[in-house]
C-alpha cells in the first residue's frame, strides 16, 4: 500500500500546485507526467495518481460545493491552501472510489494534514471527511 500513498501524496501535491499557480489540475498532471519522463531524476507519474486527479477534475465544482456546504465557520476562499487540497482529494476518493475502504480514505487524509498541514488541520480535516462519509449515499444520488 506504500505506493498508493505515494500516489495521494502526489495527487495533493499537483491539486496543491494547481490551486497555488491558478492553472488547471489536468494542466499541471499532463507538465508533471512530460517531466518524469524528459527527466529521470524525477518519480514517475503513477496511474493511480493520474485517476485521483482526472477525477477530482471531473467532479471540481460538485466537491467545493460540499466542502463549502459542510465546513463549519470556514468558507472555500478563507481555509489554508492545503487543508483545501486535502480535502478536495479526500471528498474525491470518498464518495467516488468504491475499491478504497472509507477508513483508509479519511486516514490518509489526516495523515497528509499532519505531514503538510498546521496542528489543527488534521481534526479539521477528519471532521469533514467523517461528515461527508456518513452523507456519502444521498451526496452520489444528489449529484445525478
Amino acid at each position: 500500500m506504500a505506493a498508493r500513498n505515494t500516489a495521494r501524496k502526489r495527487a495533493f501535491q499537483i491539486l496543491f500546485e494547481g490551486d497555488q499557480r491558478g492553472a488547471e489540475v489536468l494542466t499541471v498532471l499532463a507538465d508533471w507526467v512530460r517531466l518524469s519522463r524528459a527527466d529521470t531524476r524525477q518519480p514517475p507519474v503513477s496511474e493511480y495518481t493520474m485517476e485521483l486527479v482526472e477525477g477530482y477534475a471531473k467532479h471540481a465544482k460538485r466537491i467545493d460545493e460540499l466542502i463549502a456546504q459542510y465546513s463549519v465557520g470556514w468558507t472555500l476562499d478563507r481555509m489554508p491552501v492545503v487543508d483545501r487540497n486535502i480535502l478536495r482529494l479526500g471528498a474525491y476518493e470518498l464518495i467516488w472510489v468504491d475499491a478504497t475502504p472509507d477508513a483508509v480514505v479519511l486516514d490518509e487524509m489526516v495523515q497528509l494534514a499532519k505531514e503538510f498541514s498546521t496542528d489543527e488541520s488534521p481534526s479539521f480535516v477528519n471532521g469533514l471527511l467523517g461528515r461527508l462519509k456518513e452523507l456519502k449515499a444521498s451526496l452520489r444520488r444528489d449529484e445525478v
